[in-house]
């Protein structure tokens, strides 16, 4: 898959993938943490006969720059309306993975006219993503970090991911994306591989981990930020798709967001986990295909 790359209002160079450019109706796709565009490459196969497919890497993932260091989850769905304003794309069905869905999200609150219909996968919860503080036998205590300098030395989630990246550790990396993305089922060994070098060109994962958890549309603090309240916003028809044995997202998160929403649907897999675009991907995009067009 060849990337193309244009250059943003604020100087960023966003890297891309672009399938089908004369269809009529357009699906935006938008990656996760420690990913790319790259990582969609199941779903770009299944999808792009029908739509035209256009999948970023975010500022400071993949092939992207990452001149100006992120400060929210709203800077990326900024940069993802000037990023189809330079496409000359006037509205886009969204879909959003993981954290992708919190700028999904994000994206559909402020910019309403831009999007049309929203699928997350295993999406950030409208109200964030907390990682909290661990104790002496490396376990989560009930207190969250109160700041991004505590929070980068987390030893149990934020450690050990920023080491293999800064180290090139490929076999650690693998070894995270088994025990929690990939724990329902591998991709063929090629592929993966292909993902995790994606992945280790990440620049700014102690930037996304803190804007994961200051992250919050709701009308009532999170423990670390202030709601904003902008869930209101997200009027879009959304599909919300849960594996019941994601090791990332928790069913409360995922309750919790499709409860705040105005129009939502489900799709529950009992056999899912993180990543359902690599467990079933016939599967993931007949039903993908069904929401966003139901004739």
């Amino acid at each position: 898959m060849e990337k193309k790359t244009l250059t943003l209002q604020n100087k960023e160079t966003y890297a891309y993938l672009e399938f089908n450019p004369g269809a009529e109706k357009t699906v935006v796709l938008l990656h996760g943490n420690m990913s790319s565009s790259v990582h969609f490459e199941p779903l770009i196969e299944r999808l792009s006969d029908d739509y035209r497919i256009v999948a970023p890497d975010f500022r400071g993932f993949g092939d992207s720059s990452y001149h100006q260091p992120i400060e929210s989850l709203e800077d990326l769905a900024d940069d993802l309306m000037d990023f189809l304003h330079q496409l000359s794309i006037d509205k886009a069905h969204i879909i959003g993975w993981s954290t992708g869905g919190g700028i999904g999200l994000k994206f559909a609150a402020k910019y309403q006219q831009a999007r049309d219909k929203v699928v997350l996968i295993e999406s950030a919860s409208y109200r964030g993503y907390p990682i909290y503080r661990k104790d002496a036998n490396f376990q989560p205590t009930d207190e969250l970090y109160a700041s991004k300098e505590a929070m980068a030395q987390d030893p149990v989630q934020v450690v050990p991911a920023l080491q293999a990246i800064e180290q090139d550790n490929r076999s650690l990396m693998k070894q995270i994306w088994e025990a929690a993305i990939y724990n329902e089922g591998k991709p063929e060994e090629a592929a993966f591989d292909r993902y995790i070098r994606e992945t280790m060109k990440q620049r700014n994962l102690v930037d996304i981990d803190w804007s994961l958890m200051t992250f919050n549309m709701s009308h009532t603090p999170n423990g670390v930020a202030p709601g904003d309240g902008s869930i209101e916003d997200v009027t879009a028809p959304v599909l919300s798709i849960y594996g019941k044995k994601d090791r990332v997202i928790t069913e409360t998160m995922f309750k919790e967001t499709v409860e705040a929403l105005k129009d939502a649907e489900t799709e529950i897999y009992e056999d899912g986990s993180h990543s359902p675009i690599t467990d079933f991907p016939d599967r993931l995009s007949r039903r993908i295909l069904r929401f966003l067009n139901p004739s």
